[in-house]
């Protein structure tokens, strides 16, 4: 057989061209061994840390298993102390200390653990034609006409007046029931059928079926209201009103699995951005954090503009970093601002694969394609990068340099084409402080769905990003 040798131009191709391929083709029997166990572990966190605060409990377990400890139990920190703080159950800061002052700056890795959802509404319980129903308000951008006709489960706290607080998680299990948001069938839905995806349902008819059976007694106005509300009360010892002081959200019912034949992608709820969260925590868990301290975020509230006190807009964070310099013993007046201006961070939050079948709102040449690793986008924002955090170059020359060294697989991308659309992240709120900040996070599918889908490559991808900018950055 002839053996041909390459050409001028073939070689210079092969050194000057960014050619592209999908990490499954380079990688080893052991590096699958290695990304499929992985992926199995993350499937199991995310099916029992659904919301925010399941997120939040689930971390705090491992934390506890693994030496953390709570930095209000704490008096002083030094090198190599491991410390967690909780804002008020819904967002989380991790820290580990590195040998540096942290006046020289701090390596962080922010991801929020909100993901779209329906909240129940205040005034929550109502029955219409012997069907008793739960109000809901859509939270985060949905497309609305996804969350019919799917299995629902209720999730959150309910907080009497008497301080008590029960956490509520009900169609999970297989005993439990679930419940769901009707639709209309199409033989009566021609008018339906006419109106635009956007109108198709409107947020005030996204209300859950909750029961059917009246309570017996004709003296009873709304017989099958009062018959959910004892059945409550017989579990929880609630009334109608604790509804009032609740946070109730609904989820889809059904857990994450693998996807395909070959299992190569993880199909689950709120992989966004819990996917990102989640690789955050095993990184600083797994981290030889050497000379900078290495912090973890996992916010709330991302997803409806990182408002409130659990969000990333929230002062806490900041006192949660003067907290670690009191604590150090290096705090002065102006030094948490130098801090963060000396500070390196990967927002960590999703980003959009690639997808044939839609391919007209993609820039093929500028999108992250499924199993080609850990994608960067270096600016987010919409049209004229409008309300974005546009990453400096000196930065991703640097990140570069440290993924390479470590033969980790990237990409780097835009969020669909010009003028499609658009998005934001948490990374602004942070270069707003002086940070050095990328946003930097596994690509999904059908983003915002009730089913989100994520490469298992990619995944373990983004776990080693995370883990070698924790040690190295």
């Amino acid at each position: 057989m002839e053996n041909k040798e390459k050409t001028e131009g073939k070689k210079l191709e092969e050194e000057l061209f960014n050619t592209k391929k999908s990490g499954w083709e380079k990688a080893t029997d052991e590096d699958k061994k290695l990304i499929f166990k992985f992926s199995d572990e993350y499937i199991e966190f995310l099916n029992r840390s659904k919301t925010e605060r399941e997120f939040v409990q689930s971390a705090k377990e491992v934390l506890d298993k693994n030496g953390y400890k709570d930095l209000n139990t704490v008096e002083k920190v030094s090198a190599g102390d491991k410390v967690y703080y909780i804002n008020r159950g819904k967002s989380m800061y991790i820290a580990v200390i590195g040998k540096k002052k942290l006046e020289e700056g701090l390596n962080l890795v922010g991801a929020h653990i909100d993901s779209p959802r329906l909240d129940l509404k205040p005034n929550a319980i109502y029955e219409d034609t012997e069907f008793a129903y739960f109000n809901t308000h859509y939270y985060g951008g949905i497309k609305k006409y996804q969350w019919t006709t799917i299995p629902l489960s209720i999730h959150g706290v309910i907080v009497k007046t008497n301080g008590e607080k029960i956490n509520i998680n009900i169609g999970e299990k297989e005993e439990d029931p679930i419940f769901t948001i009707t639709d209309l069938l199409p033989h009566l839905a021609m008018e339906q059928m006419k109106k635009t995806l956007l109108d198709g349902i409107d947020g005030e008819d996204l209300n859950l079926l909750i029961g059917n059976m009246p309570y017996k007694d004709e003296s009873v106005s709304e017989k099958v209201k009062l018959n959910i509300l004892k059945i409550l009360n017989d579990k929880y010892g609630i009334k109608e009103a604790d509804f009032l002081s609740s946070e109730l959200e609904l989820v889809p019912a059904f857990n994450a699995k693998s996807l395909g034949f070959d299992k190569s992608m993880v199909a689950g709820y709120g992989q966004d951005d819990k996917v990102c969260a989640y690789v955050a925590l095993r990184a600083i868990l797994e981290a030889k954090v050497q000379d900078k301290t290495a912090i973890c975020i996992l916010a709330d509230k991302e997803e409806v503009g990182s408002m409130g006190n659990t969000g990333m807009e929230s002062q806490v964070f900041d006192n949660f970093v003067a907290e670690l310099l009191n604590k150090s013993g290096e705090n002065r007046p102006n030094l948490l601002n130098k801090v963060f201006c000396n500070s390196s961070m990967l927002s960590a939050d999703v980003g959009v694969t690639y997808d044939p079948i839609y391919a007209s709102v993609s820039d093929r040449t500028n999108c992250a394609y499924s199993s080609y690793g850990i994608s960067f986008d270096k600016y987010t924002g919409g049209r004229g990068k409008g309300g974005g955090s546009d990453a400096n170059a000196e930065f991703i020359g640097k990140l570069r340099g440290i993924l390479e060294k470590n033969n980790i697989q990237y990409q780097i991308s835009e969020l669909g084409r010009v003028d499609v659309g658009g998005g934001g992240t948490i990374a602004y709120i942070l270069a707003n402080k002086g940070v050095e900040v990328i946003d930097c996070g596994i690509p999904v599918l059908s983003m915002h769905s009730p089913y989100e889908v994520a490469s298992k490559f990619d995944i373990y991808s983004g776990f080693r990003t995370y883990k070698v900018f924790f040690e190295e950055a």
